[in-house]
């Protein structure tokens, strides 16, 4: 968690942030240090009891956290959390977090049909949907250096590991979807990267 001196150097005061997957790992690690420099931050999980104790242990804390469920590899939903977001945040984001992953072990001829759609929605496609859905309420962010994108890259993007061909295969672009898109963007308005 942020120290105590470190709210002098840096600070999010003001600053909205949405952050997949905050329930547990690398996301929750996220949500909980932006909230600690002063970010409101709204994140989501599929599962609505980790979710609701995350949100309670937050708030002991005194910390600024909304939370929503959400399943990410799903459109639907991820169109429901960005209304949500917007609704939150007064029509404004100013960092996203696309931090929310799947990860299936087994050998790479063992993988079904199923395995590779929900892998792909869910580590990639989801990413790319967000990224998109926000775009209008990065535009209207109120930090210095503009808004911020934000991809949760892995190991496995660089690099093949046993029994996590799909994850590996789902991960790497994601890794030039930070880099291309920045190079779309307004740079001194919104900028993308992992």
């Amino acid at each position: 968690m942020a120290t105590a001196g470190s709210g002098e150097r840096w600070s999010l005061a003001g600053a909205t942030a949405l952050v997949t997957g905050g329930s547990k790992g690398i996301g929750h690690a996220i949500v909980e240090e932006l909230a600690a420099f002063g970010a409101r931050v709204h994140t989501c999980s599929r599962n609505a009891a980790e979710l609701e104790e995350c949100r309670r242990r937050w708030e002991e804390k005194g910390l600024t956290v909304t939370v929503s469920v959400c399943d990410v590899g799903v459109r639907a939903d991820r169109e429901k959390l960005m209304d949500t977001v917007r609704d939150t945040f007064a029509g404004k984001l100013d960092i996203l977090v696309n931090n929310a992953a799947q990860l299936i072990s087994k050998p790479a001829m063992e993988f079904t049909a199923e395995d590779y759609s929900r892998l792909m929605a869910t580590n990639l496609e989801s990413c790319f949907h967000l990224s998109q859905l926000a775009h209008p309420l990065l535009l209207k962010t109120s930090i210095a250096g503009g808004g911020s994108i934000v991809h949760i890259s892995s190991i496995a993007s660089v690099m093949a590991l046993p029994e996590l061909t799909l994850y590996s295969i789902a991960k790497a672009p994601g890794r030039l979807l930070g880099t291309a898109a920045d190079d779309d963007q307004q740079p001194d308005v919104v900028r993308d990267g992992e």
